[in-house]
């Protein structure tokens, strides 16, 4: 009886019920004819739609541990449980137009659950090894979607990715290993009291390890190479995916290994707000030399994992960090579906110049990706402004003024490079460009989905404040 109360596996409710969903669509899409792999689809929304139920409904109540403390149900695991199940229901929205009735549309979806479900798992884990378990349940299917929807193309951006992830998840084994090895376990509680006495180079090689795998999952600098890369070759379902959901948990598990690590060492803080600079700088720069619209996204995604490590550097020294890199996820997750949605709605468009008239021959999606431009940008009132604005403020607080200074400098950079996409947009209409289909057919779901996400992404950004008061409540860290 006492061991199954420290292990409650009931509160990894929302985990199980995606984790199972998964399996379900798996074996019982093998045998469903193709014209009824829709059947797959409502499955995994509705293991989606339960799990999003059940993680808000754990959020009501206070914080708890489960299996004997390596792994937290609080706001910080809540709000990523959430955020990571919606927006894999949104990818679920581009695929039903890109890969309804395809060989491998059931497969896809049983995929898209399995990893979520080890988004889950990182955003929860207080327990090194819990860590590697929701690092490599994200990692693996990840390379089978990237593979599975982009044809060739598709095929070589799977082996980057799965190249990078290997190296990125070799490093974090070892990063493990040498912090076990200091410590004499692997508990983030018991990481705080001992890493404070241990020899500092071998806690810089550990927790540098564990970062290099953390931060292959965000997308960020050092490790950010295979993302512009998958983003162009692969599907857009696997390029929205992969581009948004993996970010939720790794930043989550970032936070709390920086929030860990740092309470007898600051450096580390700024260690964290270099790497923000990097990503930022670097994502941005590159930018601007793309004319591929989901290559430019890929970029833009480097920049924004930027953004949301600014928040990290603050850890433990302001109260708005860990809200603000909650808040900052949501609506960046809205946003970049909204513009990868865009895309696979017009999946023949790919040069920036062949938007030029879209406002015109289809003014409704014109203006979702108006939306979701701008919000990438961080103009108000949409929710990306109130996201940057708040982790810029928690750096202020957290000693890093200069690092605020940069999220500032950096928003106006991706202004020029974002401008080089929306300008055609609304230019008038070239004698030779391409024309822009209807909605309807495939096309249809993707740009419905675009308009919900577009729609969010607004909504929470008037309605901030009440989003804000949730994710302040007590139990965040």
């Amino acid at each position: 009886m006492e061991a199954s109360m420290q292990m409650r596996p009931m509160l990894l409710l929302p985990e199980i019920v995606v984790f199972i969903g998964g399996l379900v669509v798996l074996l019982g899409g093998s045998f469903l004819p193709r014209d009824r792999q829709w059947i797959a689809r409502v499955v995994a929304v509705l293991a989606l739609l339960g799990a999003a139920v059940a993680a808000v409904v754990a959020m009501t109540g206070p914080e708890q541990s489960a299996f004997s403390g390596t792994f937290a149900v609080d706001t910080a695991t809540g709000a990523a449980r959430v955020i990571a199940a919606l927006t894999t229901l949104l990818v679920l929205g581009v695929a039903s137009g890109e890969i309804a009735g395809s060989p491998r549309e059931s497969d896809t979806y049983a995929l898209l659950l399995l990893a979520t479900t080890g988004v889950m798992v990182l955003a929860g884990a207080t327990d090194l090894l819990v860590l590697i378990v929701g690092f490599l349940l994200a990692s693996i299917p990840l390379y089978g979607i990237v593979g599975l929807t982009g044809g060739r193309a598709g095929a070589e951006a799977a082996m980057k990715t799965y190249l990078m992830g290997a190296l990125s998840g070799i490093l974090l084994m070892l990063g493990v290993t040498v912090l076990y090895a200091l410590a004499g376990g692997t508990d983030y509680a018991l990481l705080r009291d001992a890493l404070p006495a241990a020899p500092a180079a071998a806690v810089g090689a550990g927790v540098l390890g564990v970062l290099a795998g953390l931060l292959f999952k965000a997308g960020g600098v050092p490790f950010h190479f295979w993302v512009p890369d998958a983003a162009q070759g692969t599907g857009a379902t696997a390029a929205t995916f992969l581009t948004t959901v993996p970010k939720v948990g790794a930043l989550v598990a970032v936070y709390r290994l920086v929030a860990t690590v740092s309470a007898g060492d600051g450096s580390w803080l700024l260690v964290a707000a270099l790497l923000a600079t990097a990503s930022m700088f670097l994502g941005n720069l590159a930018a601007y030399w793309q004319t591929d619209p989901r290559r430019l996204l890929g970029w833009s995604t480097v920049a924004q994992v930027g953004f949301l490590l600014v928040p990290v550097a603050a850890a433990g020294r302001s109260d708005l960090a860990l809200p603000s890199l909650l808040f900052y996820l949501a609506a960046y997750a809205l946003t970049n579906v909204a513009a990868f949605a865009v895309t696979a709605a017009l999946p023949e468009h790919r040069k920036l110049t062949d938007y030029r008239g879209l406002a015109r021959a289809r003014p409704g999606l014109g203006l979702v990706l108006l939306v979701a431009l701008l919000g990438l940008v961080g103009t108000p009132p949409l929710a990306v402004f109130v996201g940057k604005l708040t982790t810029a403020t928690a750096a202020w607080d957290g000693g890093h003024g200069w690092l605020a200074l940069v999220v500032v400098l950096n928003s106006v950079l991706s202004l020029f490079y974002y401008l080089r996409w929306f300008a055609p947009v609304f230019a008038p209409p070239a004698q030779q460009a391409a024309g822009f289909p209807g909605g309807g057919g495939a096309a249809a779901w993707p740009a419905a989905t675009a308009g919900v996400a577009a729609t969010a992404s607004l909504g929470i950004g008037v309605l901030a404040g009440v989003l804000w008061a949730a994710l302040e409540s007590p139990g965040t860290m």
